[in-house]
């Protein structure tokens, strides 16, 4: 079994890759494989169960781009057969049809999200997000964090990952939060997000097939989302933040 990070040296901006490194601490049977820029990715080749990709710069976006896009057609067909991925932070823009800015720089992206985001770069937006997650046995609560230039938009009102609660979704005029389509999931939360969400990680855990959902320092994490859900609902509390 094996997680596959893709880009460590750029894509790491909010320490994301310890999304993955607690993963490995829950399962210890997973291998982490780490794939450096200008490299094929592993999950193109052989069985990864998880390929995941965090937070960068601008300029890492654009050099994760640059390296992803001579594989996008296979991208595309690893997502139809339902290659599991979980992508965090603004990673989420380099899947999408372009990223343009304020500034005097945009790029293009892959083109495998119906999305564009737009930057206004001295504008950075940091906020707490509480939001629900749908499973077959009934909604569980997410939190997370965000701190992007910009917001999402262009996408059909559908697939979404999360259901925003406080906080905001792909931008402010819709509540649905990063995408899910078939196992490719994204979001644009930071957290890192599994080590602040147990029922989300034990939901991960399940769908890479290990042979146990138990999380390491299980209670301890348990009792922090607890206190975080129920500070998040504190109706006089902003979402918003310098």
């Amino acid at each position: 079994m094996k997680a596959e990070i893709l880009f460590p040296e750029v894509c790491n901006l909010y320490a994301d890759t310890q999304n993955i490194r607690y993963l490995s601490r829950c399962c210890p049977a997973l291998e982490i494989v780490e794939t450096p820029l200008k490299t094929r990715p592993a999950f193109l080749d052989e069985d990864i169960t998880l390929a995941y990709m965090g937070s960068a710069t601008e300029k890492g976006l654009m050099l994760a781009v640059e390296t992803l896009l001579p594989y996008k057609e296979e991208i595309q067909a690893k997502i139809d057969a339902g290659q599991l991925f979980l992508i965090t932070g603004n990673a989420m823009d380099a899947f999408g049809q372009r990223v343009e800015s304020d500034g005097d720089w945009h790029f293009d992206g892959l083109g495998l999200l119906p999305t564009r985001a737009q930057y206004t770069m001295m504008k950075r937006q940091n906020s707490f997000f509480l939001g629900t997650f749908d499973t077959e046995s009934g909604p569980m609560d997410i939190v997370g964090f965000k701190s992007l230039f910009g917001h999402t938009y262009g996408a059909p009102e559908e697939d979404g990952l999360f259901t925003m609660v406080r906080g905001t979704g792909r931008n402010a005029k819709t509540a649905l939060e990063g995408f899910r389509i078939h196992n490719f999931m994204a979001t644009h939360l930071i957290g890192p997000l599994l080590i602040l969400n147990p029922p989300f990680t034990k939901y991960l855990l399940l769908l890479m097939g290990c042979e146990s959902t138990a999380l390491a320092f299980e209670e301890a994490a348990f009792d922090s989302y607890r206190h975080r859900v129920e500070e998040f609902h504190e109706t006089g509390r902003s979402a918003f933040y310098s």
